[in-house]
Formats: structure tokens, C-alpha cells, sequence
């Protein structure tokens, strides 16, 4: 199966808009030409306040890794081995280590430990103060995704649409779940988000399905898309963004699917959205926001997923997923330029050049600053002034 997930992938490249071929190949196809940026008059002003190197960057690799933050510190992780310990206020290294081995899926944190997964589907536990290694261990294959932890559980998800719960302590196995992947899926993997009473995950079936955490027994499952059409590629529902948790509430967006709300304690949908997303959605006042299929930024109204408004002005500059950031609403783009939409009607209201190697990894938001991690391995903190 993770030979077929991976010439899928060269399929993908080639036949999907949000594939490899943005701001480069035949610049006389105009259908895959990216949008220029338009002009208009900046209502804000955007300052970085530190930046750090982290490794040598991930130009060849999937949007897999980003940064995570404690309440002082911000962990972040390049694809050949390299983890650091930065300090949110100044920016200066607490620690870093080299695992020397293939990272792909990571970075997680919860209660003083750091935890990444590898190519070869190792998940390695660190101590959050030093860097140490506290655990390592073996799960099916490679590891696409954020592990994630609530102290006692530490959860991570496989290239194969295996969910695997280890013991956060030792990492010993305590169970595991086959989530029956499809023929055909986009490379990527959904994060689970795991609480002191339910793990929670979506998988390549287009399910959200709800597990006990201490012994992996189900509790609910919902299904946010059906597959349709006649061939595989058509068929794809994948469930590849981190559902998203705001208060009693889940958000949730699969590939060629929809974007719906779910009840946390039964699974019950509350409303569904046609929509199409690789991206976990972003949630600031009463509004959920997307980052669709060709680029485009759209808002639903929180409570009832009526569509508020879209900005179609980034069509294929290979955004990343949205952000909510001290009153607005932040992507970036391939060519590394910082989009600040108004969350009220959409409408820019700043930008800045912030890496010239461009940005996959998804962005992160600590108090009012943004935290940006570049194609080339640079770590970066911004604030509006």
C-alpha cells in the first residue's frame, strides 16, 4: 500500500491544480498560471520580531512538519533530524538535537514531552526541557503527522490509515485501529486530537471517528463525505487537516467532500458545507475559515455554515491553511509572501515578503504572533504593528 500512496502521488502531481507544477513548467499554459498579486492600500504593517535556522530546509518534501509551542517555548523540526527549543519571547535557542534520522511527521507536544515520527515509522519522545530521548518506538510505516498526546496517550497516524495509541510514558503499544484505506488518497495524513476522554481522527474514508483513549473502543463515527464518481481519482474524500475543536463543536473539511460541524459528545452533525480542503479550517469569532482547492480563502458562518465570503485573488499561489493572527486572517503563499485578510468581508489588508523559499508548513498563532516556518529552514516570529 505505501508503494501505491507513493506513485499516487506523481499521479497527483500531474492531474490535480493543487499539485508540483505551480510557479514553474510551460508558462504558456495558462490554466495552471498562478495570479498576480493585486494591488491596494495596507491597513496594517507587519514586524518580525526574531528569526533562527532550524535545518536545511524541506523544498522537497510534503507540508508534514510544523511548529508547535508550550506556554514559553516554540519546537520546531527539519526533515533530515534536527529539533530545537526556541524561546517564544527572544527567539534563542534553548536546545537542539540531531536525531540523524528521516523526520516526516511531527512536531507534537503535550505535558513536557516533544514528540516527531520518521520515514521508517519510528516515533521518538523527547524531554521537552533538554531534548533527551526519553522512548522510541516501532509503528506500521511512515508517519505523516503531528504525533499528539494528552500525557498519558500519545497518538500517532500512518501513511497506511493506521491510528496507533502508545503509552506516553514508555511508548509501549496500548492499541491500534485499521482505518481501511481506499485505493487511491492524497498523500497526507489527518492529526488526531486526543483529550483526557476521546481520541479523535479523521481518516482517507472520509470518516470522523471518535475512540476511547485508554483502551481504543469506539465512541461514535460520522461521515463527513461520500465518495462519488466512477473512477478512484473522482472518489477521493481524504481527511487530511487536523479537526478542529472550539468548544463543543468540531470543524472538519475533507478533499473533493465538505466542510461540516459535528456535535463533540455523538458525532451529530450540525450542518455540512460543499467544500474541498487538504487544510485543517481556522476558527476566530463567529466565522470558520478555509483555504479550498485552487486557492481560494473562503468563510462560513460558524453556527450554520452559510458562506460569508471568498477572496479568489490567490488562485493556484499554493497557499497554506489559514491562520487567525491579531484580528486577521494570515496564509502564505509559494513565493514566501505573508496575505492578510480582513476576517469581516475577506478583503487584503496587508502583506509582506517573508522568505523567498516560500511556505508549506502551517502557520502557527502564539498570543498575537505569528509563527512562520520556511521552506528553508528558517523559524521566524511576526507581530502587526
Amino acid at each position: 500500500m505505501k508503494h501505491l500512496i507513493r506513485l499516487t502521488n506523481a499521479l497527483l502531481c500531474t492531474l490535480l491544480l493543487t499539485g508540483c507544477s505551480y510557479f514553474g513548467g510551460d508558462e504558456d499554459d495558462a490554466a495552471i498560471t498562478p495570479a498576480e498579486l493585486v494591488k491596494f492600500e495596507s491597513e496594517v504593517s507587519v514586524k518580525r520580531l526574531w528569526s533562527t535556522k532550524i535545518g536545511s530546509g524541506n523544498r522537497d518534501y510534503w507540508s508534514s512538519l510544523r511548529p508547535v509551542a508550550s506556554s514559553d517555548t516554540i519546537f520546531a523540526g527539519g526533515h533530515e533530524g534536527n529539533i530545537v527549543a526556541v524561546d517564544i519571547a527572544t527567539g534563542k535557542k534553548r536546545w537542539a538535537i540531531d536525531l540523524e534520522v528521516a523526520i516526516s511527521g511531527g512536531v507534537g507536544y503535550a505535558a513536557g514531552q516533544v514528540m516527531v515520527g520518521t520515514i521508517e515509522g519510528d516515533v521518538y519522545s523527547l524531554n521537552a526541557a533538554d531534548g533527551s530521548i526519553n522512548w522510541t518506538a516501532k509503528v506500521s510505516s511512515e508517519i505523516l503527522s503531528s504525533p499528539k498526546s494528552n500525557g498519558e496517550v500519545a497518538v500517532v497516524q500512518t501513511v497506511d490509515n493506521k491510528l496507533f495509541a502508545l503509552d506516553a510514558a514508555t511508548g509501549e503499544e496500548l492499541w491500534q485501529h485499521d482505518g481501511d484505506a481506499p485505493i487511491l488518497t492524497v498523500r497526507g495524513i489527518s492529526e488526531a486530537i486526543v483529550t483526557n476522554n476521546m481520541v479523535l481522527s479523521g481518516f482517507d474514508s472520509g470518516k470522523l471517528i471518535a475512540f476511547n483513549p485508554a483502551n481504543g473502543s469506539l465512541i461514535w463515527e460520522s461521515r463527513l463525505a461520500v465518495p462519488k464518481g466512477r473512477t478512484e481519482l473522482e472518489r477521493m474524500v481524504d481527511i487530511d487537516g487536523q479537526p478542529l475543536l472550539v468548544g463543543d463543536v468540531i470543524y472538519s473539511v475533507t478533499y473533493q467532500g465538505r466542510l461540516g460541524a459535528l456535535s463533540r459528545g455523538t458525532g451529530r452533525s450540525l450542518w455540512f458545507q460543499d467544500s474541498s480542503s487538504h487544510f485543517a479550517p481556522a476558527h476566530s469569532g463567529d466565522k470558520v475559515f478555509v483555504t479550498e482547492d485552487e486557492d481560494r480563502v473562503r468563510a462560513f458562518k460558524a453556527g450554520s455554515g452559510q458562506v460569508l465570503w471568498s477572496n479568489d485573488e490567490l488562485f493556484l499561489r499554493r497557499l497554506t491553511g489559514p491562520a487567525k493572527f491579531a484580528g486577521t486572517i494570515a496564509v502564505v503563499d509559494a513565493k514566501g509572501f505573508l496575505h492578510l485578510l480582513d476576517p469581516t468581508d475577506g478583503h487584503f489588508v496587508g502583506r509582506e515578503k517573508v522568505d523567498g523559499s516560500g511556505v508549506s508548513a502551517p502557520l502557527l498563532t502564539v498570543g498575537n504572533r505569528l509563527i512562520v516556518q520556511a521552506n528553508s529552514g528558517s523559524l521566524s516570529a511576526y507581530e502587526l504593528r
